[in-house]
């Protein structure tokens, strides 16, 4: 490929709104182009790359007996309405009405169509297990579009779909694929990764695991320890504090507490700390007019994964202000009088809690000497807090954990028979009765990946493309095209580089040296092959490899050659 006709702009300028260090390169070397809020056109270069990452992708998948298909984008409200879904996500699906007025929805995940396309084609368990797969666009109207491809609106993904007679049998090939994952990272050149326990979120099921690429940047927060321990903040475990040794100061007194609402100033005009405070937070229910109120110690958060899967309700942040029955900024858990539609949750870091301070459902005061066990009997605890830096390992209970930030770069989950059994899909078993398949689901963010590898292997100068993912793994730079050697040794070069099945981008412009060696250390390309006067008087070529540095001047004759052995 000529550089001079790459469609591309190559820039020194940094976008003013990019921030993640890949969004930033991948602009300034031409990779693609923000077209909306949250959708790019990929370029020649990254397009070239993708294409490689899925071939991996795909490579990997195929070992596992998997079997490619193409689902369609849009899919009718009837097919969405058999799992629940077409009601319970949100706007970020897509729905529209086609010419015929017939309600249809932009697909996000493929759940439902490939149970539909499995149902009545698969009949007996002798089929079983089998996967199914596709590398297909998707489009969710993600409200919160940030870092490039990290979090995008249309998206290229593979998902895959496995159908089981038996948890046992789901369970063996959940780890194959766990294991095919991680070759799958590994092969297209991400360095800092991990896998941890994570939430099913909307897809359902029971377990299901993140791969995480460990970025400073990265919104998930995961809960680490030295012993192995490894976990979403969403689905990681706190562990129950013991019994307090601490003596009881009294009674039940109402203090004062003016205009005092938060936690710190509650603690400083009374001379406590956050962990003799008791915080509540309200949360309004998505479709309903109750309200979710949670009560946890005042030095924690509420984790609200959590607090979802223990009161089964779509929670979202509700202002106590908009709520005549609660008194802001002085809710407290004695003395509350709700109605039936308020659930009160309390984690577990309350139980055995003594000499607390908490709201006296009163304006301008608290009740103090609160102690939970002789105040609030007969109360039921849940873990309903996020884990925090320095908390105790719930694995070897031991170890201190640690707090570490990842983007996700892929997901694995088991939901069991909650999309097979909602749409009807059976099969005839070993002893002829019917039973219902049990499903796995696999995906993995193509675009997101590209992102998280530019993340992992950048310098100040630009991209550092790994060889088995480069559009183009050798960067020619052909300095003086108008001198007649330099031109014949490169064409030449070219010519036997193609050849030999190596790719080339051949920077055939009349700029400076300083000029072609900038674009090319930002275009990333694993090996640049630099022929000139200078270099020719001595009957040498360069190459370098971009990712170490290394030099080496060799004969033009044995140019292929090295090269071959350094990709």
């Amino acid at each position: 490929m000529l550089l001079s006709k790459l469609c591309g702009v190559r820039t020194k300028d940094i976008p003013s709104d990019a921030k993640m260090v890949s969004h930033q390169l991948m602009l300034r070397a031409g990779y693609m182009k923000q077209m909306s809020n949250g959708i790019y056109t990929l370029s020649a270069l990254a397009q070239k790359t993708c294409l490689k990452i899925e071939n991996i992708i795909r490579e990997e998948m195929n070992k596992l007996e998997g079997q490619e298909v193409k689902f369609p984008v849009v899919m009718p409200k009837e097919l969405w309405d058999m799992s629940g879904r077409y009601t319970s996500i949100g706007s970020e699906m897509v729905r529209f009405e086609d010419r015929n007025n017939h309600k249809m929805l932009l697909g996000m995940t493929h759940e439902e169509a490939s149970v539909h396309l499995a149902k009545n084609w698969v009949t007996s368990h002798s089929q079983l297990p089998f996967m199914i797969y596709q590398i297909q666009t998707k489009f969710r109207d993600e409200p919160r579009s940030r870092g490039g491809l990290i979090r995008v609106r249309e998206f290229t993904m593979k998902d895959a779909y496995s159908f089981h007679t038996s948890m046992e049998d789901l369970d063996k090939y959940y780890m194959r694929v766990h294991e095919a994952y991680e070759n799958i990272y590994k092969r297209i050149g991400l360095k800092h990764f991990i896998s941890v326990k994570s939430d099913t979120g909307m897809m359902g099921g029971s377990v299901a695991h993140e791969f995480m690429s460990i970025n400073d940047s990265g919104e998930d927060e995961l809960i680490l320890c030295d012993c192995g321990y490894k976990s979403n903040q969403e689905v990681a475990e706190c562990v129950e504090m013991p019994a307090s040794n601490e003596a009881v100061k009294g009674e039940i007194k109402e203090v004062f507490t003016d205009d005092a609402k938060e936690i710190d100033a509650v603690c400083k005009l009374l001379g406590t700390d956050a962990a003799h405070t008791v915080k509540a937070v309200a949360y309004a229910i998505k479709g309903e007019d109750g309200i979710v109120l949670a009560f946890v110690r005042g030095d924690k958060e509420i984790n609200e994964a959590k607090l979802k899967k223990v009161t089964k309700k779509d929670i979202v942040p509700f202002s106590a202000e908009n709520d005549s029955r609660l008194c802001a900024g002085n809710i407290g858990p004695i003395g509350l009088k709700l109605d039936g539609g308020c659930v009160i949750v309390y984690d577990n870091s309350l139980k055995n809690a003594v000499n607390m301070v908490i709201g006296a459902n009163k304006k301008d005061y608290h009740l103090d000497n609160v102690c939970i066990a002789r105040d609030l009997p007969n109360i039921e605890f849940f873990d309903i807090a996020k884990v925090q830096d320095g908390d105790t390992c719930p694995l070897c209970g031991k170890g201190k954990v640690h707090i570490a930030h990842g983007i996700e770069i892929g997901n694995i989950f088991q939901l069991g028979t909650k999309y097979t059994d909602s749409m009807g899909m059976r099969v005839s078993g070993p002893d002829s009765k019917e039973i219902t398949p049990i499903m796995g689901c696999y995906g993995i963010g193509v675009g997101r990946n590209l992102a998280c590898v530019i993340e992992d292997n950048h310098d100040d100068y630009g991209i550092i493309m790994p060889k088995e993912i480069a559009p183009y793994p050798v960067h020619i730079c052909a300095l003086r095209l108008d001198d007649e050697r330099v031109q014949e040794t490169t064409n030449k070069l070219y010519s036997d580089l193609e050849k030999s099945g190596i790719e080339c981008l051949f920077d055939d412009r009349n700029v400076s040296p300083g000029i072609k060696f900038a674009e090319a250390d930002l275009i990333g390309m694993p090996v640049r092959l630099v022929v000139s006067p200078k270099g020719l008087e001595e009957n040498l070529v360069e190459i370098k490899n971009r990712a170490t540095g290394e030099v080496v001047k060799v004969n033009p004759d044995k140019a292929v050659e090295t090269i071959k052995s350094m990709l």
